[in-house]
């Protein structure tokens, strides 16, 4: 099975959860649609590339940043969040820290491209 490229581990370097006019960090309120800690691979990671992600987060006693929230995928004008998966099974300093003298403030994950209701919504008027 082919797997979707990976971004490189400094991928999410530079972005920032922090919402400045709030003073709080941005957490999805639930898991996004893709979320790679959700049954079944949706993300087509590679064997592997999670426990690496997971295990890297953990060392560094951070976080994972949603990919759906990153700006170069599906969602652009999406604001960078901590995934809710990482954060709903790890309790690492950072989200500790997070939690204690800041707060989250919770966002809704990036919602899918909506879908038309029928074949002919979608099709081009003439």
């Amino acid at each position: 099975m082919k797997h979707r490229s990976e971004p490189d581990d400094t991928a999410s370097e530079g972005l920032s959860v922090g919402d400045p006019d709030l003073g709080k960090s941005r957490l999805l309120w639930r898991q996004c649609d893709t979320c790679v800690f959700a049954p079944g691979n949706k993300m087509h990671l590679a064997p592997g590339r999670l426990r690496d992600l997971v295990a890297e987060a953990r060392a560094r006693e951070s976080f994972i940043v949603c990919h759906s929230t990153l700006p170069h995928y599906r969602h652009p004008d999406a604001q960078p969040a901590i995934c809710r998966g990482f954060a709903d099974r790890y309790r690492t300093q950072a989200l500790q820290l997070i939690e204690r003298l800041f707060g989250f403030i919770e966002v809704d994950p990036p919602q899918a491209d909506p879908q038309p209701a029928t074949p002919d919504a979608a099709a081009p008027s003439r």
